[in-house]
């Protein structure tokens, strides 16, 4: 059973390896990377909605949903940084709630990034079918059901959680996903391990299968035999983002293991702790549209048609 003095307790422990370290200056950096990005990702959301051929495209759709799941991510975890930056007492409700959405959205975006892959090793290996394996429509669900599920778990946690203890109306000064999944954990261990580890092993073998049958099916057509040919680019970009996309997640996964040792001093949980939210959660997110972007010929023409199309009406109402 998860008590109040047993939070109180640990969260006014975090605070003062926060204070005594001066961690909470890390939501300077974390402002300004997360504002870069949300200032970046309308853009591209824009081009693809605007774009009546991009929106009924499936890839660009993935990217999208990508896109709205890294700009959720985002905007709880600089809210998150700042509340525990000027200590701001949240109740422990609204945190459990916040850590959810944060899992959810976290979760949808690995997810998508892997259904990114597969929709590339469907379009290349039955290209004359591709368009009837994966309408818009289609793909449409397929996204509400990546939400759902990425939504199931993590929600369902916290209902047990709550049912489980009653009424807690207590208020924290520090609202982490660590310390609330670190809680709940408690009495889920092996069932919150089993999720992290079968989710990533899923993906992660989604992924192998279809890069390792995408160069075979493609290895005769020598798009390979060039170092800087546009196959080996494209490759090694997607192969860094997919990287800097899981890493964190498994940084995550160590914290919880060492959330329960005791012998782990509390000042390394805060650090591990800070740089993975402050900064390596951040990259992925960071490259994610400027990456996508240049990717993808297709949203930069959009976007150079949107910039045009603005520039003419700026000049016809000067006129």
């Amino acid at each position: 059973m998860t008590s109040p003095l047993m939070i109180s307790n640990l969260t006014q422990e975090w605070v003062e390896s926060l204070r005594r370290w001066h961690l909470e200056l890390f939501f300077i950096p974390t402002t300004v990377v997360t504002l870069a990005t949300l200032l970046a990702n309308p853009v591209l959301l824009t081009c693809i909605f605007v774009s009546r051929a991009l929106r009924r495209e499936t890839r660009y759709l993935l990217v999208a949903n990508t896109l709205t799941a890294d700009m959720l991510f985002l905007i709880l975890n600089l809210a998150t940084v700042i509340c525990n930056a000027v200590r701001a007492q949240v109740p422990w409700l609204v945190c459990e709630l916040v850590t959810a959405v944060t899992v959810t959205a976290y979760c949808c975006a690995i997810l998508t990034v892997t259904l990114m892959v597969v929709d590339t090793y469907a379009a290349v290996r039955w290209p004359l079918h591709y368009h009837e394996i994966l309408p818009p429509a289609r793909t449409y669900r397929i996204l509400l059901g990546v939400w759902v599920l990425a939504a199931m778990y993590p929600f369902t946690l916290v209902i047990m959680m709550e049912l489980r203890r009653g009424n807690l109306n207590e208020k924290v000064p520090v609202c982490l996903v660590l310390i609330s999944l670190g809680f709940i954990q408690v009495q889920n261990t092996v069932e919150i391990h089993i999720y992290f580890f079968v989710a990533a092993l899923i993906c992660a073998s989604l992924i192998f299968y279809c890069y390792i049958r995408l160069y075979m099916v493609t290895r005769t057509q020598g798009i390979w035999q060039s170092r800087f040919s546009r196959a080996r680019v494209t490759l090694l970009a997607h192969a860094i983002l997919l990287l800097l996309y899981f890493a964190p997640g498994f940084v995550f996964t160590l914290e919880l293991f060492l959330f329960q040792k005791i012998d782990i001093s509390q000042d390394a949980r805060v650090w591990i702790s800070t740089v993975n939210m402050c900064v390596f959660m951040l990259l992925p997110r960071a490259f994610a549209p400027y990456l996508y972007g240049l990717r993808y010929r297709e949203i930069t023409d959009t976007l150079m048609q949107l910039l045009r199309r603005h520039r003419r009406l700026n000049q016809t109402t000067l006129s």
